[in-house]
């Protein structure tokens, strides 16, 4: 299901996806596919991602049997997929055939740990986009508080 709303002067201003969408945006399958729903997009600028952190997800296995903890990376793949929810959301039909590609991570900061139960909002708005290059600022937030912070990049081929 995507939702959109319209704005009066017929832009496209927001919009959903639930997981059938997301599957059509953008190539990431299980084990790695790590956003379950996009509940808010404003198109060319922001998004939130959700993922409902479950003990049956593989890595828990191993990070860490008896304390189980989410990989930082994970959590920050998990914004990048969100981000690119939204790249592909805002391209529209020139989507078609490209992929979005992480270029770079920086300024990563994790402030808490995120664990089996809890559900992972994915905060993501657009710093810059110059061609096929976007810049974003992420933030992974569970119960209104930071569990982690970056600022990425990505390109689309």
């Amino acid at each position: 299901m995507q939702t959109d709303k319209t704005s009066m002067a017929g832009t496209t201003t927001a919009t959903v996806a639930d997981i059938k969408r997301i599957l059509q945006l953008i190539p990431h399958r299980y084990p790695m596919l790590m956003v379950d729903r996009v509940t808010e997009m404003r198109l060319d600028s922001s998004a939130i991602g959700i993922k409902n952190v479950s003990i049956n997800e593989p890595f828990f296995q191993g990070h860490f049997p008896s304390e189980p903890v989410m990989p930082g990376v994970l959590i920050i793949e998990a914004m990048a997929q969100t981000a690119a929810v939204l790249v592909m959301s805002s391209l529209g039909q020139e989507a078609d055939g490209k992929l979005v590609y992480f270029m770079s991570i920086d300024d990563v900061r994790f402030r808490r740990p995120v664990v089996p139960g809890d559900r992972l909002e994915l905060h993501v708005e657009k710093i810059q986009s110059r061609a096929n290059v976007w810049r974003f600022s992420g933030k992974g937030i569970v119960e209104g508080k930071v569990s982690a912070e970056a600022t990425f990049a990505a390109m689309i081929r």
